[in-house]
């Protein structure tokens, strides 16, 4: 994070986030200098609330202009240290595992995924969308050797806390975790978790509720 920045809270940087998929999705020539009321707009966000957080990104819009996009979208890639790539490893080689494997766009977000690991013995030695699968007992000596810091879970949930304890074994400080599971890090690593169930019940609200606003086709 940028020097003399206030520190800034996990909303909003999913806000932070957004704004940068918005704006990388523009029409090439569309919108050369965009204001925050039109990203609040376009997003049905507060304008004051986006305001603020692009004040923490970078010296903010020129008066009635607003900001260059381009100069905008490198200010919140550098800071969100989307141009500065960690490598990562991935536990749990099943359908979800290859597919955060095969999946081409993490570069673009500043994450690499380098190696897998997995207990499945058939699955062990083989290259999975360019990448290697090692055993699961290997996990602390390659991440050390490899000086890795991020580590991604996709185990189930029996599995979690184990494999978890083995990479932070092995010097991993940021746990990704998409295991249906609670898991317990000491207070120098972060953990983000992916909870699908939690995401399924709040879509199955959402459509309830539009289901009773504008009725059934």
């Amino acid at each position: 994070m940028p020097e003399n920045k206030p520190r800034i809270s996990k909303a909003a940087l999913g806000r932070i986030s957004q704004y940068l998929n918005y704006l990388k999705k523009l029409p090439e020539g569309a919108y050369p200098y965009i204001s925050s009321t039109i990203i609040a707009e376009e997003l049905g966000l507060n304008q004051v609330q986006v305001r603020k957080d692009l004040a923490c990104v970078g010296n903010g819009g020129k008066p009635k202009i607003g900001y260059k996009r381009s100069e905008l979208i490198s200010d919140i890639e550098h800071f969100l240290g989307h141009d500065d790539s960690s490598d990562a490893v991935l536990v749990g080689v099943g359908n979800l595992g290859k597919a955060l494997l095969a999946y081409g766009n993490f570069n673009k977000y500043g994450l690499n995924i380098i190696a897998a690991f997995d207990s499945d013995k058939n699955l062990i030695g083989s290259q999975i969308a360019g990448k290697t699968v090692y055993s699961v007992d290997k996990i602390p000596e390659l991440c050390k050797t490899l000086n890795v810091k991020i580590g991604i879970i996709t185990v189930p949930a029996s599995e979690a806390q184990e494999v978890c304890n083995r990479l932070i074994d092995g010097g991993v400080r940021a746990i990704w975790n998409f295991a249906p599971a609670i898991i317990s890090v000491p207070k120098r690593v972060v953990i983000k978790n992916e909870d699908m169930a939690a995401s399924l019940a709040v879509l199955s609200k959402m459509l309830k509720e539009n289901l009773l606003n504008y009725g059934a086709d």
